[in-house]
């Protein structure tokens, strides 16, 4: 398992995180909590000690379960939540006051059964609360003990530099894989700059990349893929296409899955930990096998040209994106 640090966390982070959002249940049809317990422990045992969660996956259950696998080993694991969105109504909107964050922080805390959370993020940038509010109250609930570092999610370049000035930042979240990468332009190049620590949630493409799909794959219930523009018609079978080479390319040049060379794609694109989003034991197989080499120049360009030659209409994860509240 390689490693890196996190600027205010004293243990070394995986590099690969396990990711909870569909562990919540809310918008993946579902889930088992035994299975989602068994699933952080296994994860836990295996090496990987950073587990992402937040409040809003499944609306606290998410948090609740984290809370419940790691009785025991809180030790050994490092908690990664975040705060600034509320559901009043049901529906998820964007709420990153100073208020709202005390109120979530100690929520969080309860639900997650521990005296600290590890790393605090901003889940979306709120248009209506200045970056300074937000990013002053985690300061001080850092000065107070019960956060240790603070990172922020879907922030841009500018949004980081102003958030900056009131807090020191030491981590950013944004969707990275092979088949979403708008941070190249400027969120990962600003990281570098910074020192920042980069997590790319959505690794595998929310199962795209897990190359277990097929044209028959279906999404029940309130799985947020049968809304995603990826997995609709015409944009799926170009994306299964590319997927079926990826997996020819990697076999051939490496021989490992599409599922390993997603992962060190993203790990050797700079200060990276992958995101791994896994709600069965059996969904963390493959991990090992990301790490121990690297992609080359060549693999990087030839890479390039598949996603190319099969993805003719590309579309990004933006239908995920929160709405604003109305000021």
């Amino acid at each position: 398992m390689e490693t890196l640090q996190i600027e205010g966390i004293a243990t070394p982070v995986s590099r690969v995180a396990l990711g909870t959002w569909a562990i919540g249940g809310w918008m993946w049809g579902g889930t088992d909590d035994a299975q989602s317990i068994a699933t952080i422990r296994a994860a836990v045992d295996s090496g990987i000690n950073l587990i992402d969660t937040a409040p809003v996956y499944g609306f606290g259950h998410s948090e609740e379960v984290v809370g419940k696998a790691l009785e025991g080993l809180r030790d050994k694991a490092v908690i990664a939540t975040k705060a600034g969105l509320d559901w009043p109504d049901g529906s998820v909107r964007r709420n990153a006051t100073a208020e709202r964050i005390r109120t979530e922080v100690e929520q969080s805390l309860r639900r997650l059964r521990t005296d600290r959370i590890d790393l605090y993020q901003i889940h979306w940038p709120d248009p209506l609360v200045p970056h300074d509010e937000t990013a002053a109250q985690l300061e001080r609930l850092r000065r107070e003990g019960k956060i240790l570092a603070i990172g922020v999610s879907n922030y841009s370049p500018s949004q980081m530099e102003s958030f900056s000035r009131k807090a020191p930042l030491a981590t950013v979240q944004p969707p990275y894989n092979l088949f979403e990468r708008s941070i190249e332009k400027d969120v990962l190049p600003y990281a570098r700059q910074h020192g920042l620590t980069v997590l790319a949630y959505g690794a595998l493409c929310r199962g795209l990349l897990s190359g277990r799909m097929s044209a028959a794959t279906v999404f029940p219930g309130d799985d947020l893929r049968s809304g995603d523009p990826k997995f609709r018609p015409p944009r799926f079978d170009q994306y299964l296409a590319a997927v079926d080479a990826l997996e020819r390319f990697a076999r051939e040049r490496h021989g490992k899955s599409v599922l390993a060379l997603a992962i060190r794609w993203i790990l050797d694109q700079g200060p990276t930990i992958a995101l791994w989003g896994a709600r069965r034991p059996d969904q963390l197989a493959g991990v090992d096998a990301a790490f121990g080499w690297k992609l080359s120049d060549g693999d990087l360009r030839d890479i390039d040209a598949l996603l190319a030659q099969h993805i003719t209409d590309p579309v990004g994860p933006e239908f995920m994106a929160p709405p604003a509240r109305q000021g």
